[in-house]
């Protein structure tokens, strides 16, 4: 049996450089406006003013208003993988706003409302909230349906479908319109997590940009000599 549960050069080398460009000032912290670009401004600014307050986890920057390397690394685990009890917990405790333990309906409004102004903004079809409200009590069944808890998430394999829908824009239109390709890839490859399938992609995408620019940077260095050989 193939073990993926670790942290090789591959995962390393994808979280650093998505790290790296959210840090333009390249002091090893990132703020909201840094983060709030991430995935291609995919998140919405009320899920990231949930991350800064720390309430779901506690930076370790030590430096106010400042995310650091290894709060982003929890972060980016967390985002890419909402599969795993420790992404699970996290986003939970950011959804829920009066920290009671449970999920309500006014706290999933409270963030999908973005998401739908979001989607009038880009021209989309827009669905309702209530709409919205149906479908994630069918994906997750709770025991109750007046609210949800961290129980019933962790109980429902499509949990992390559920907080994409609430604050990943991105990652919402595109569970909407699933790619029977990709959904035959995870079949096929069911030992994977999201966060291997994710990091394999990324990786392959990061490599191949530093492809084209060692080529361009080649390219210009015998543009050059063959412009001075004449002489």
């Amino acid at each position: 049996m193939i073990c993926h549960r670790y942290f090789s050069y591959e995962h390393f080398y994808v979280i650093y450089c998505k790290f790296w460009e959210l840090d333009t000032d390249h002091d090893f912290l990132i703020d909201k406006e840094n983060l709030i670009r991430y995935g291609n401004h995919a998140l919405t600014y009320r899920i990231v003013d949930r991350i800064f307050s720390q309430v779901a986890r506690k930076f370790t920057s030590q430096v106010e208003g400042k995310m650091g390397y290894q709060d982003f690394v929890y972060f980016i685990l967390s985002e890419e993988d909402k599969t795993s009890e420790p992404s699970l917990e996290f986003w939970f405790k950011c959804i829920d706003l009066d920290g009671n333990g449970v999920l309500t309906r006014n706290e999933l409004n409270f963030f999908y409302e973005e998401q739908l102004h979001r989607m009038e903004c880009m021209a989309q079809e827009p669905v309702l909230f209530e709409d919205i409200l149906c479908q994630i009590i069918d994906m997750i069944g709770p025991e109750n349906e007046s609210y949800i808890t961290l129980h019933d998430l962790k109980g429902c394999k499509l949990s992390g479908s559920v907080f994409n829908i609430l604050f990943n824009l991105n990652k919402f239109m595109a569970f909407e319109t699933r790619d029977p390709f990709l959904i035959r890839q995870e079949r096929e490859n069911p030992t994977l997590t999201e966060w291997d399938r994710f990091a394999h992609r990324e990786y392959i995408r990061l490599s191949m940009e530093e492809d084209v620019e060692d080529a361009s940077n080649g390219s210009a260095e015998v543009w050059d000599e063959s412009l001075e050989a004449p002489f």
